[in-house]
């Protein structure tokens, strides 16, 4: 069996017989040196299924799926909330994530937002490419910017856990019957204001994760690999 895992954005299931587009189909045949009667993986939401390359014509790979590998799974809900960086940095962040475990990515619009939108494209194809690198099936959503005091409204109901430095908590108190959500600040961290809001919602939980000042994917990518350790045990 091949190590070549794609996402495939249709439905799957034993003898579908379809076409991979131009991309992943240069991919397959240009990059990895895939031949006609050769094997790799497609995943999704319905699980990961064995496909065999029947014909190659002008470019385009055309398929059958075979067996089905391994059924999808329930993943714990992972939320990330954080505030749009530098794209470099953005795009570590996202990848990082996606490998972790994150279900869910919040971009939100504070007072000192720097990067002020979002190529969302961009972002998905790195969501999907680093899902199919870290071998797991469900890809992690991306919501559409809204304003942090949006998203604080929208879940009150959700125990949130802030990373914050001014902190003195170093214990995450993990609730597995509902989604983990971690609420990351923009670079310069979040204004007096927003920081009044947070500190006066019974459902944010603000933790310490390390002496230094970290900068806001450094952070993210540590709360995520806490947490997720967490599971683990």
């Amino acid at each position: 069996m091949s190590n070549i895992r794609l996402f495939f954005n249709e439905s799957l299931y034993i003898n579908l017989k379809s076409k991979l587009d131009k991309t992943q189909s240069h991919y397959i045949h240009k990059v990895m040196r895939i031949k006609e009667g050769q094997n790799f993986s497609l995943f999704n939401q319905s699980g990961e299924f064995e496909a065999k390359v029947e014909n190659i014509i002008r470019g385009i790979v055309e398929f059958s799926v075979e067996k089905k590998l391994r059924s999808a799974d329930n993943p714990t809900e992972i939320w990330l909330a954080f505030t749009p960086i530098k794209l470099n940095y953005l795009n570590l962040m996202i990848q990082k994530a996606t490998e972790l475990g994150v279900t869910r990515f919040i971009p939100l619009l504070s007072e000192r937002t720097v990067v002020r939108k979002i190529n969302e494209k961009r972002v998905k194809k790195i969501i999907v490419e680093a899902s199919e690198q870290s071998n797991r099936l469900n890809l992690p959503t991306l919501d559409k910017l809204k304003n942090l005091e949006e998203f604080l409204k929208e879940n009150i109901d959700i125990t949130i856990h802030f990373g914050d430095l001014n902190s003195k908590n170093k214990k995450i108190d993990i609730k597995r019957d509902e989604p983990l959500c971690i609420l990351i600040g923009p670079e310069g961290d979040f204004s007096i204001k927003e920081r009044e809001i947070i500190s006066k919602m019974k459902n944010i939980i603000p933790i310490n994760i390390n002496k230094n000042i970290l900068r806001s994917e450094t952070a993210a990518i540590s709360m995520i690999s806490i947490i997720s350790y967490t599971l683990l045990s």
